[in-house]
């Protein structure tokens, strides 16, 4: 931090304790309250974080600047005071910290000096699969099966808690990430001490995962990051960005009795996705944001990504207190929070009118029940239009089935922190249910149905308030506190429904209550997957078919009677008075923290040491060959293949999933030769602290068309010197003996998804220099730059589709280091195999000079070792 005398600084007084602060208002007078909220919360974090004056005064300069154009070029450092992960983004960072360590050790210097420099929580959501639904025991059987097949991981990961100072690991059992960040960790305002001060800051944040910017729905400004970007923050590097665009969404009206939250965010999503605001912040202002409670505001704030924001931002208000005080926070707390932010400048004004770079204005009033899908979050239905858009997938079954419909319901499944955080969504689930069970309904055979929330504070509240036992009559039992199907881990299809499926007689699709539903995600066998509420999916589910209209048709017909939706759903009345009975503020700390102190986790024995002891056998964590000091830049002047010529909407889904190991797979053949169990393989992101195995998972989706190659089988594509069709790894292995360079080239969106960071690991050992693409998502963007690889705009009258590139074409690429700034324009000659020349300019998708440090240096990992040898030395 600046010296503090450069500040304009203030004091507060809550509760007797003198605080000082950063004096926004003196700092910028009556230009505060003309910027959006996140750009005050990104001013004071330059002002307090700054590591000078010079900086600071920068900084500020720089957002007076954005004031005027609503827009900017200049770049910031933003300093986050947590950092938030989970299992399966934090086993490969950890992996390269003890990678790096070893590096370290070799290089002569200490491994234990390599330590973390902010607080880490890493939250272990999202290894649970729902094995067993549908019974009273099933999360208690899901955990232990989760224990099991995870324990080596598991052990790393409490070896990684003993070893890193910083690091604090929450148990299988403590509930989703993101809630447990609303629940338990976020403190939106609190205290520090420095230089013998007591101050009050703001809480912000970076997570590795999307949907940090769940947080955003309380007023906490944080969001997802690729784990390669978190590796320098966690080292002591700020995250530097360009000072955003920020589109305000101005809200008016109310929204109409029996619609959801969950609705306001589907909506949310298609309208921002149509104007697009891809790594852009996006606020929320205007009348309509106070009708919304702190849960709605959640939900919408969580699906950021899918809108392809970095946030969804809320200001603070007294509803945002009302949540705080709900889930138990102390009424100290409250007061620090209501003195701070209404001092600083910071408090929600639902007059206000900051300047935003784009408006887009949307009536809570207009807002219906919705549905998304089959195939991507942004394509918006009304909740009775689900047979309209299956119609026109297409599917003719051969011989129809003689008991289930074309397009039975496969899984339902209550998931996501998304939409079992807000008690709200989840007491108008159990109202459906009761109904439901009043009127002598039940879910088909065909349907696996599951309830997982987001917090183990979710089963006390719904005991109180007499709703457990009316949901698990219906199938929706409790089957653990994790991110399940949503992350993929759905567990095995009903048996019916897979053999009707491979007859082709059906074509099953998913009710889900998460965030995405792109091809293969929430199952491998399923392509055709519909976003919705909580009670919605009660409803579907015991419609059992997904093309039913639920406007004009009814849920089912019992005993003569045709039980029609409006039948099942809730009041508000009712919604309310079931939260007054079993909402209790002390549930959230208590069942926390109980489930922290699982017996499952706790005798789990773990190694000691600052190096961690690799064993050569094992298939879950192996030493990566990328953490070396000496990695090398990728950058240059060189001529490459195309390893791949992919089309739009590549998800990092496809290019390295998470979802079952398919058992007919090449990297279920590599397991089963190093003693394996075919038939229980785990999942994909069970095995992220392997190389060998995600760099053969790499690309492993049916659903991704090679245009080099359109009929290969699954993760194969052409070795153009032969001709061959082989496994993406083995002609990146042909290439590289050969001395030769891979790009790969796509579409628009390329990246769009979560944060993993494998999905550039992969694309780095499969030995890719260059990613060519019309676009790409944020933080896959970040996290190719994270590996060394350079991302490429391709120009708007170029597309990876049209250019027709056939095998044995190659690309010139010329990214020399010495002419490269951010955004500059790199000559690409596309030489055809008959001679042909043609030549475009590609922009990089570099936004800032410390990007392209990381690029020269090889990317993140070389980047951090270097630095510290030279601090040792």
């Amino acid at each position: 931090m600046q010296n503090a005398s450069c500040l304009p600084i203030a004091r507060i007084d809550v509760d007797g304790q003198a605080l000082r602060i950063v004096d926004l208002p003196a700092l910028l007078s009556k230009d505060l309250q003309r910027l959006p909220v996140v750009m005050r919360l990104l001013l004071e974090n330059l002002a307090r974080c700054s590591e000078s004056e010079a900086e600071r005064q920068a900084g500020q300069r720089a957002v007076l600047a954005w004031l005027g154009a609503g827009t900017s070029e200049a770049e910031i450092a933003f300093r986050p005071s947590r950092l938030l992960m989970h299992d399966t983004t934090s086993t490969p960072a950890l992996v390269d910290i003890a990678a790096m360590r070893d590096a370290l050790a070799e290089a002569g210097a200490d491994p234990a000096r390599l330590h973390p420099t902010l607080p880490v929580d890493v939250s272990v959501d999202h290894s649970l699969a729902v094995e067993v639904h549908g019974r009273a025991d099933a999360a208690a059987v899901n955990l232990a099966h989760e224990l099991r097949r995870n324990a080596e991981r598991y052990r790393f990961l409490r070896w990684a808690a003993d070893s890193l100072d910083g690091v604090r690991i929450h148990p299988p059992g403590t509930g989703i990430m993101h809630t447990l960040n609303l629940e338990q960790l976020a403190t939106v305002v609190h205290t520090e001490s420095r230089g013998g001060d007591t101050w009050a800051v703001p809480d912000v944040m970076i997570g590795t995962d999307s949907h940090t910017p769940m947080i955003n729905g309380i007023g906490v400004l944080g969001w997802g990051v690729g784990g390669l970007e978190a590796q320098t923050v966690m080292f002591g590097l700020p995250t530097v960005l360009r000072l955003p665009d920020v589109v305000g969404v101005r809200l008016i009206g109310r929204l109409p009795a029996g619609v959801l939250a969950t609705d306001l965010a589907l909506t949310v999503t298609q309208r921002l996705r149509a104007i697009g605001v891809a790594g852009e912040f996006v606020e929320f202002f205007g009348p309509g944001v106070s009708t919304l409670t702190a849960g709605d505001r959640a939900v919408v704030a969580n699906m950021a990504p899918e809108y392809g924001a970095t946030t969804g931002f809320f200001p603070v208000d007294e509803r945002t207190l009302q949540y705080l005080r709900a889930t138990g926070r102390s009424e100290g707390r409250l007061r620090l929070v209501s003195a701070y932010l209404r001092r600083t400048g910071l408090w929600f004004d639902p007059a206000a009118e900051p300047r935003f770079t784009r408006v887009l204005e949307i009536d809570l009033g207009s807002i219906g029940l919705h549905v998304a899908g089959p195939r991507r979050p942004q394509d918006l239905l009304a909740h009775w239009q689900t047979g309209e858009a299956l119609a026109r997938v297409g599917f003719a079954p051969g011989q129809p089935h003689a008991s289930m419909p074309a397009h039975p319901v496969a899984i339902a499944a209550i998931t996501s922190c998304t939409n079992t955080t807000d008690p709200r969504l989840l007491v108008a689930a159990g109202l459906v249910a009761r109904r439901a069970r009043q009127l002598g309904l039940s879910v088909p055979s065909w349907v696996k149905t599951s309830l997982a929330p987001g917090s183990p504070a979710a089963s006390s509240y719904l005991r109180r308030a007499g709703l457990l036992d009316d949901l698990a009559s219906i199938g929706f039992d409790i089957v653990g506190y994790g991110c399940t199907t949503c992350i993929g881990n759905a567990g095995p299809l009903p048996a019916a429904v897979r053999e009707a499926a491979a007859a082709g007689s059906i074509q099953p699709v998913a009710v889900l209550s998460g965030n995405r539903n792109f091809p293969g995600r929430v199952h491998p066998d399923l392509d055709l997957n519909f976003i919705m509420s909580p009670p919605l999916v009660i409803a579907f589910a015991l419609a059992g078919d997904a093309a039913r209209n639920l406007r004009d048709e009814p849920v089912q017909v019992v005993a003569g009677r045709a039980v029609r939706l409006e039948d099942l759903w809730p009041t508000e009345a009712e919604i309310e008075a079931h939260l007054d009975a079993g909402l209790a503020p002390d549930d959230f700390a208590r069942d926390f923290a109980a489930a922290s102190l699982s017996p499952g986790w706790q005798a789990l024995q773990r190694p000691q040491g600052a190096r961690f002891p690799w064993d050569p056998r094992s298939t879950i964590l192996r030493r990566p060959p990328f953490a070396s000091i000496e990695a090398g830049s990728l950058l240059g002047r060189y001529i490459a293949y195309p390893l791949l010529v992919l089309d739009d909407d590549v998800t990092t889904d496809h290019i390295s999933p998470a979802s079952a190991i398919p058992r007919d797979s090449q990297v279920a053949d590599f397991l089963v030769e190093r003693g394996e169990n075919r038939d229980d393989l785990n999942v994909f992101a069970s095995r992220r602290g392997n190389w060998e195995v995600m760099l053969r998972a790499a690309f492993h989706s049916k659903s991704l068309r090679n245009l080099l190659s359109p009929g290969a089988p699954v993760a194969h594509t052409v070795h153009a010197p032969s001709g061959e069709v082989v496994p993406l790894w083995e002609a990146a292995a042909r290439h590289a003996a050969a001395g030769e360079s891979l790009v790969l080239l796509a579409g628009e969106r390329y990246g769009t998804g979560s944060s993993r960071d494998w999905a550039a690991k992969g694309q780095r050992l499969l030995g890719i220099r260059a990613v060519l693409a019309s676009s790409f998502e944020r933080i896959h963007r970040s996290n190719l730059i994270g590996m060394g690889i350079l991302p490429l705009r391709l120009p708007p009258q170029v597309h990876a589709r049209t250019l027709g590139l056939q095998p044995g074409d190659r690309l010139e690429i010329d990214a020399d280091p010495a002419g490269m700034t951010p955004r500059s324009l790199v000559t690409v000659r596309v030489v055809r195999r008959d001679g042909g020349v043609e030549s475009l300019e590609a922009a990089a998708a570099v936004e800032t000079r410390f990007e392209l440090d990381l690029l020269q240096a090889g990317g993140v990992i070389p980047f951090i070792l270097q630095r510290q040898l030279a601090a040792a030395a």
